[in-house]
């Protein structure tokens, strides 16, 4: 079972992200869920973000931006005071599995939170735009997902206070 994370800390978080970082709030970018060790974020399908081809598709750039993105604040959920220190990303792998058309939501979980490196691994799935499904309330592993986009590992240098 997964560890509580502190609800206040959880709310700056998604504050932060859906209202005060420029890049995260301009791609509209929302907290699904938020735990010890595991953090579920979401891209809203915009125009804005896909590629100039027919159907549209989302760029690769929002599901590695959600994969880097998710990967290191999932393992600031696992520091004392997740609100302080930092993470810089050290490495980055993504794997583009099929083209996205729909939202994207990102499922990161903690391989291993070290004393100054970390490593994520990062699934992103893509709704279909037709469907009214809530991808980030499912309970199937996110590896055994038929809709996954894009996969992903991160390894961050974990700067702890």
């Amino acid at each position: 079972m997964t560890e509580e994370f502190p609800p206040e800390a959880a709310t700056i978080v998604q504050r932060h992200i859906e209202e005060e970082h420029g890049y995260l709030s301009w791609l509209n970018t929302q907290v699904d869920s938020i735990a010890r060790g595991r953090l579920v974020l979401t891209i809203p399908y915009d125009e804005k973000l896909t590629n100039t081809v027919s159907p549209p598709t989302i760029h690769g750039g929002i599901a590695a931006t959600l994969i880097d993105t998710a990967g290191g604040i999932a393992l600031r959920t696992m520091f004392d005071n997740p609100l302080s220190g930092g993470v810089a990303t050290i490495n980055l792998n993504v794997n583009y599995l099929r083209r996205a058309s729909g939202d994207l939501t990102a499922v990161a979980d903690v391989v291993r939170a070290g004393g100054s490196v970390g490593v994520s691994t990062i699934t992103v799935v893509s709704t279909d735009p037709e469907a009214d499904e809530d991808v980030a309330a499912r309970t199937t592993p996110a590896t055994e997902w038929d809709d996954a986009v894009a996969t992903g590992q991160g390894a961050y240098r974990l700067f702890r206070e």
